[in-house]
């Protein structure tokens, strides 16, 4: 309950005190990446239940003759790299926090595709909600190998605590 109202307050206030920075990106991507500005995808939430987070977008959506979107490294810019080094793509997940979805502190939500990389630990990382940031994000983020994220995200469940948020 404690955490809910963490996750409230925080997710809140950030998007009413970053309202001028979610203006700004919402112009800058719509007039370099065209539109929509916001990009969906459908997640694995707490239980495992389907929630699609929202994040700014960061690739074009070139495609190829065929009408098929062209491989993601030709829709890359370096403004889209730029937002994703940043995190400034993930802003807009303050709003899934906002419904409940997510929480401001937990496991990164994955793609269902990498379910099966979490093995026998993929039940516990689902048993509580993903969060905008986690303890492999500031355990040392994209360079951690993919087995050491699993083990924080586990160290993360176990451990959970509001003071640790």
């Amino acid at each position: 309950m404690l955490k809910r109202i963490f996750d409230l307050l925080v997710s809140s206030t950030a998007i009413v005190c970053l309202s001028p920075i979610f203006i700004i990106l919402f112009a800058l991507i719509r007039t370099k990446l065209g539109s929509p500005v916001l990009f969906t995808q459908v997640r694995p939430g707490r239980y495992g239940k389907l929630f699609s987070i929202i994040k700014f977008r960061t690739m074009l959506n070139t495609k190829d003759v065929n009408g098929a979107l062209l491989p993601d490294e030709e829709r890359m810019t370096g403004f889209g790299t730029w937002l994703r080094n940043s995190s400034l793509d993930e802003l807009p997940e303050l709003f899934n926090v906002l419904k409940g979805e997510m929480s401001i502190v937990g496991p990164r939500p994955i793609v269902e595709d990498e379910m099966q990389k979490y093995g026998d630990s993929i039940g516990k990382v689902l048993s509580i909600k993903p969060g905008i940031t986690g303890l492999w994000q500031v355990s040392g983020r994209n360079n951690l190998s993919y087995q050491r994220r699993v083990f924080l995200d586990c160290l993360y469940v176990i451990n959970i605590n509001l003071l640790i948020d």
